[in-house]
This record gives structure tokens, C-alpha cells and sequence, in this order.
């Protein structure tokens, strides 16, 4: 095993997790350690109400995962209000395109077993339909996009290194690649990922190791959805933010996915919810500011996010 280790080593990776769990060395461009990042705003009305939260307890949100139900669901109107409110509050939208797996006619990810076969893309039709979708929304103005898919992550990267997409389109991988090492995080870097979300149930010496070998943002859910395991690791973020920085608090409580983010789900349930994400960025400053004090939250709208272009 201490071979291993070493060989491992080599390449760039940590042969262990980092136990001693050090302060991370690196930051944002801005100096930051953290910022804060609030899913499922799914609809014009519940960017307003996030951006009133925001004002009310003046607290910076940084980045919105957006349209989670899909930005196929969205009339051009309402993408164009989208984007033009979240321009002018100077927050990073990160929009979630559709198709996706369950959209189509495969079955094998619905199943028990094909579940863990992964959110895949299936055929080139499909991921045809999926960048149309991506260059409809980029046309809009928006400029920060959702991939679970490593396959369609390479694709998109070499269409902005080939200038079919523009060079300042960031690319977020989701929790739903799945990647939980190292050496995941690496490859994701290669590919061209500008951010990524590791699985939710990692320890703070697992992040470290992450973190040592990748320089882009991690994405660490502090709140999860209850079908996701339920985590509320809100105590931790002083620790998260000293060993993983540069990351983004990820506020995602619920259910599920599927009961929330749907079309039918009622506008002001929620609005209400995105006032509690809200809150709960606060609260984590808080925390964050009573126990690290050294450590910055990044301030409103700074310079390398992926705002809207209007």
C-alpha cells in the first residue's frame, strides 16, 4: 500500500486523504474564500423574491441554478426577465438545459439497477437537442451552464475552444456525475469544467485531498435533499470554507428534486422556499464570521462570474 501511494503520488494526486486537514492556499480571483450559491430558482417570480430576500438581510448570493425543471419550459419572455433581473442584481446563472435522460424514450436510468448507470445522454440526436437548447439560452444572454454528462463536457469545451461558444461560457458539473475523488476532480479540470460538485457525503479530509489536486471551485452542498440523504452540515461551513476554498455553498433542502422542481409546483411555494435559502446564507456567514473570521465571503457581483449578458 505505501507503494501504491507513492505511485499514486506521482501523478499529482494524494496517495491518502488529508487528514490533517490544512487550510487550503487557494482563493477566487477576488481574494475570497466562499460564496454562496442558492438552486432551484426555477421562475422569473422566484428570482424577484430571492433578489428582495437578498436586499432585506443584505446578504450576497452569488450564483443561481436555474431552471432545474429544464430551460426547454421557459418562453423566451420569460428567459429574457430572467436574465435582465439577475444582470442587473450582478448575480452568476447557471441555467439547467433540457433535454435530459428522463426526457426521452429510454427507460434503463428509471429502473432500480439502471439508475446507477448515471445521467448519460443518450444517442447524438440528443445531443443535438441538448446544445440547441444551451445556444437558444446563450442567444438570450445567459452564460453559465449545468453538465452532468463528461462526454457532453468535453463537446462543450471544444465548441468554446473552437469558437462556437463563446469564450466566456462557464460549465458547472453537477452532483449527478458523481465524481467523489481526487482524481475524479482532475479529469473533470482537464475537460474543461470550470466548477464542479462533488457528492454530498464526503468528509473534510476526502474534500482535502480534492482539493490539493484541483484548483477550480468545489461546490459543497451544505444543505441536501432530504431523497439525497438529508445533509445539514451548516455547523461545518467554518471548516469547509478554511479547507476547501475556493468553494460555493451549495442550498438545496427539500424532499426531492422531482417534487420540487417541476412545472406545476406552485410559484409562491416557491418563492417562499428561495426566502429561507436565503436566510440560511446568512445564518452560515454568521457561523463563518464568529469561528474564521480570516476568511472572506466574496462581495455582490464580482468580476469573473458568469452574469447574464443583456
Amino acid at each position: 500500500m505505501e507503494k501504491v501511494k507513492k505511485a499514486i503520488e506521482k501523478t499529482g494526486i494524494p496517495g491518502r486523504d488529508i487528514y490533517e486537514i490544512p487550510n487550503s492556499d487557494k482563493t477566487f480571483p477576488d481574494g475570497a474564500h466562499y460564496r454562496m450559491e442558492i438552486s432551484g430558482v426555477e421562475r422569473p417570480s422566484t428570482l424577484e423574491a430571492l433578489i428582495d430576500e437578498v436586499n432585506k438581510r443584505n446578504i450576497p448570493v452569488h450564483r443561481l441554478i436555474s431552471t432545474v425543471m429544464g430551460s426547454t419550459l421557459l418562453d423566451k419572455k420569460e428567459l429574457k426577465s430572467f436574465a435582465k433581473m439577475a444582470s442587473d442584481a450582478e448575480m452568476e446563472v447557471i441555467i439547467t438545459p433540457g433535454p435530459r435522460a428522463f426526457w426521452d424514450l429510454g427507460k434503463q436510468i428509471a429502473t432500480p439497477e439502471g439508475a446507477l448507470s448515471g445521467l448519460r445522454v443518450r444517442g447524438s440526436d440528443n445531443l443535438n437537442l441538448l446544445v440547441s437548447d444551451i445556444m437558444r439560452c446563450i442567444n438570450i444572454g445567459f452564460r453559465g451552464f449545468l453538465v452532468w454528462d463528461e462526454g457532453v463536457l468535453y463537446l462543450l469545451n471544444k465548441m468554446r475552444e473552437n469558437g462556437d461558444i463563446p469564450s466566456d461560457v462557464v460549465f458547472k458539473v453537477s452532483i449527478y456525475a458523481g465524481h467523489a475523488n481526487a482524481a475524479g476532480a482532475k479529469v473533470l479540470e482537464s475537460l474543461g469544467a470550470d466548477t464542479f460538485n462533488p457528492v454530498g457525503d464526503l468528509t473534510l479530509p476526502m474534500l482535502a485531498s480534492i482539493r490539493k489536486a484541483a484548483d477550480i471551485p468545489m461546490d459543497i452542498h451544505v444543505l441536501l435533499f432530504d431523497s439525497m440523504g438529508g445533509f445539514n452540515r451548516m455547523w461545518e461551513t467554518p471548516e469547509l470554507a478554511r479547507i476547501c476554498s475556493p468553494c460555493y455553498f451549495k442550498i438545496e433542502p427539500g424532499a426531492s428534486v422531482g417534487s420540487l422542481y417541476k412545472p406545476w409546483v406552485s410559484e409562491g411555494l416557491l418563492a417562499n422556499i428561495v426566502r429561507e435559502k436565503v436566510k440560511y446564507a446568512q445564518i452560515m456567514k454568521e457561523m463563518i464570521d464568529e469561528n474564521q473570521p480570516q476568511l472572506k465571503l466574496s462581495e455582490i457581483g464580482p468580476e469573473d462570474l458568469a452574469i447574464p449578458k443583456i
